[in-house]
């Protein structure tokens, strides 16, 4: 049975909005990216394609993703995000009820555009054979290394620094095994 485009968009962002709601989750997730500038949207699709569709992305595959969606995240997400972090504390008249409005607006605009990105990410999901076992929460983890890794543009030596952060993603998303299958429509 082959999978709809819009059925793995759809389920792989309900899976990403369903493990950062997970406790502490959201915190680990804005540590990566600040402290490691890691893309948050790869780090969760990463963890979907391992726990639900049994993909464990290698190192050369998340350069692919990265690629894919680079410039959709640099001119697009990123100064979104810019804007609605700047209307938290200012310039003048912000922060006050209006500019607040304004930013619920331009937070609803980047989570938009998140979802797109993930649209992409899920188009490059399809093409790919998963293993013939499902992920293991060390895998999970594994992949997320890997996520971070990427981030940090191979420097090894400060990943330690955000080992807590991405344990705690994997414990999360591994917790969200349910429904776990694996593509059909690879080909």
């Amino acid at each position: 049975m082959k999978r709809s485009r819009r059925g793995l968009d759809t389920e792989s962002w309900a899976f990403a909005l369903e493990v950062y709601k997970q406790p502490r989750v959201a915190e680990s997730c804005l540590a990566l990216q600040a402290g490691a500038g890691v893309d948050v949207i790869i780090l969760l699709f990463a963890a979907f394609a391992a726990v639900r569709h049994h993909v464990l992305l290698e190192p050369s595959d998340l350069a692919e993703i990265d690629s894919i969606c680079s410039a959709w995240r640099e001119q697009i997400v990123r100064p979104l995000r810019a804007f609605r972090v700047a209307l938290k504390s200012g310039p003048s008249p912000a922060p006050n009820r209006t500019t607040e409005r304004l930013r619920s607006k331009i937070k609803a605009s980047e989570l938009s555009a998140e979802r797109i990105q993930n649209d992409l990410l899920a188009d490059y999901l399809r093409r790919k054979a998963p293993q013939r076992r499902p992920a293991t929460p060390e895998d999970v983890r594994a992949v997320l290394r890997r996520v971070v890794m990427l981030a940090l543009q191979k420097d090894s030596g400060h990943i330690v620094a955000h080992l807590s952060d991405i344990d705690e993603i994997a414990e999360a998303a591994s917790r969200l095994r349910t429904d776990s299958r694996p593509i059909e429509d690879v080909g």
